[in-house]
């Protein structure tokens, strides 16, 4: 198992930690800030030492165990102890980005069908009528939220309470991170709360101005709106 760092503080950059196990080119540690690849969204790269980090994965515990992916041939054991530190640039982009689909899905009050987060741009699959899906309104409501500066914050329930609450999971093929007999969800007051395992910004006024970079027919069912940072 390892600790997640990320989960409750996600401006952190960096940490010391010690390799606990080793599955071919992939490295676990006892403790991360490296966010895995899960939730649509694209797990971090860094650096373990003076070793890259190429991509960060959920191993074989699931998202209590994180495997960070190095060159081949890095010379890494177990136990030693390292600096893990993020590509921080990368990541902020991703929480922006991430924080920014959360106010997709409040101005778009459709089903959530699927959505991806990547370092450049972000997107949300719907279950709706095209004509419905107005890029300047959307656009333009979005930005209002960004202006708002609303806070952001975790808020943690038993898997029990989720089970009674089903609203909850917007996302209909994400399921949330189990296992832990609890789980996280998203709070953004007055404006959204979802189960999300992601890394998110503090304040809607940190993601920064948005525009919609395209909408498109991805199916009978899936809508994509896609959105990039201004």
């Amino acid at each position: 198992m390892t600790a997640l760092l990320f989960r409750e503080d996600p401006y952190l950059r960096s940490c010391e930690a010690t390799i606990i196990a080793l599955h071919g080119d992939a490295v676990e540690l006892d403790r991360t800030v490296f966010y895995p690849l899960g939730g649509g969204q694209a797990g971090d790269t860094g650096r373990l030492g003076e070793s890259r980090v190429l991509d960060t994965r959920k191993g074989p515990a699931g998202g209590e165990s994180v495997l960070h992916v190095l060159q081949a041939g890095a010379p890494v054991a177990i136990g030693d102890k390292v600096e893990a530190e993020i590509d921080w640039q990368r990541r902020h982009r991703l929480m922006r980005l991430h924080t920014a689909l959360h106010l997709l899905g409040a101005v778009v009050r459709a089903p959530v069908t699927g959505g991806r987060i990547a370092q450049d741009k972000a997107h949300l699959d719907f279950d709706v009528n095209m004509a419905r899906l107005v890029a300047p309104d959307i656009e333009a409501q979005l930005n209002e939220l960004v202006r708002a500066g609303a806070a952001t914050r975790a808020i943690w329930i038993s898997d029990a309470e989720l089970d009674a609450r089903p609203e909850l999971v917007r996302t209909m093929s994400v399921a949330p991170p189990r296992g832990a007999g609890r789980v996280r969800l998203l709070e953004i007051p007055g404006i959204d709360l979802q189960a999300c395992g992601g890394t998110h910004v503090a304040n809607t006024a940190e993601v920064g101005a948005l525009k919609v970079a395209r909408i498109r027919s991805e199916g009978k069912r899936n809508k994509r709106v896609t959105l990039e940072l201004a």
